[in-house]
């Protein structure tokens, strides 16, 4: 039989627990603020997060990347969402997913020797991954990345900028034997209105899109090119370095469009 001590403290069950999470949003918002305040020179996080408007786990991660993105002045953030491609064959297709992202995807589960694919998953600076809905385990993940000193090798350029037809350049001074280039189109945002699948019902906003992807073997000096694909959209390109034994990134830049 219960008394009115136990009636008393299952009522207030529901309290405390929004106290607590209270209390973490909160910590949360002041980790992400000391992320933002960063201010050294050679540290950056590449953040990928893998995700899918068919997933109805995603939504919570796709917002996460939006605070992290939100009031980047410092730029040490670089953020990737790579949608894939395995979940449209669950009612929804998702207009901006590609078999190749879910190949990215299957190449760091080779790296770091997990057993399955899942979403949704973010990766930090090719060395670390998480559950990209755990803002607690991100934003440690992202601070950790951030304080590691990082050599500059890489600096990039616009060509030419003419309508829908973007040639880009970077040059390296890398000395790495195992290295690949990789610049990624991304687009700052965009929304959905998802009618079928798990999410349903629902309107969904993204940012941070990779639309293409390109790599190569590293050199001193190359050049991309990428063909937009709207051209009154807000686009970013992000260059990094990769290890191509163990997916370590190792240097980082982007330029806005």
């Amino acid at each position: 039989m219960k008394t009115l001590k136990d009636i008393l403290y299952i009522l207030s069950l529901p309290l405390i627990i929004t106290m607590i999470m209270t209390v973490k949003g909160f910590a949360d918002d002041h980790r992400l603020a000391d992320i933002k305040a960063d201010k050294s020179d050679k540290s950056f996080a590449v953040v990928e997060l893998f995700t899918s408007e068919g997933c109805w786990s995603c939504p919570p991660a796709d917002e996460l990347i939006a605070k992290l993105q939100k009031d980047n002045q410092n730029k040490k953030l670089f953020i990737m969402a790579f949608h894939v491609d395995y979940w449209d064959h669950q009612g929804w297709k998702d207009r901006f997913s590609k078999a190749e992202f879910t190949e990215r995807q299957r190449q760091y589960a080779s790296w770091m020797k997990l057993h399955t694919l899942y979403t949704p998953q973010l990766v930090i600076n090719g060395k670390t991954e998480m559950v990209g809905s755990e803002t607690s385990k991100v934003l440690s993940g992202i601070q950790s990345a951030i304080q590691e000193n990082h050599p500059e090798n890489l600096a990039i350029k616009i060509d030419r900028n003419e309508g829908r037809h973007v040639q880009v350049s970077y040059s390296s001074s890398s000395s790495s034997r195992h290295s690949t280039i990789l610049m990624v189109l991304v687009q700052k945002q965009a929304s959905s209105q998802v009618t079928a699948g798990e999410n349903a019902g629902k309107s969904l906003s993204h940012v941070q899109i990779v639309r293409q992807l390109q790599r190569r073997i590293l050199k001193a000096k190359d050049s991309f090119s990428f063909n937009l694909p709207d051209a009154d959209k807000d686009y970013e390109i992000i260059v990094f370095e990769q290890n191509q034994q163990s997916g370590e990134i190792i240097d980082a830049t982007s330029i806005s469009l």
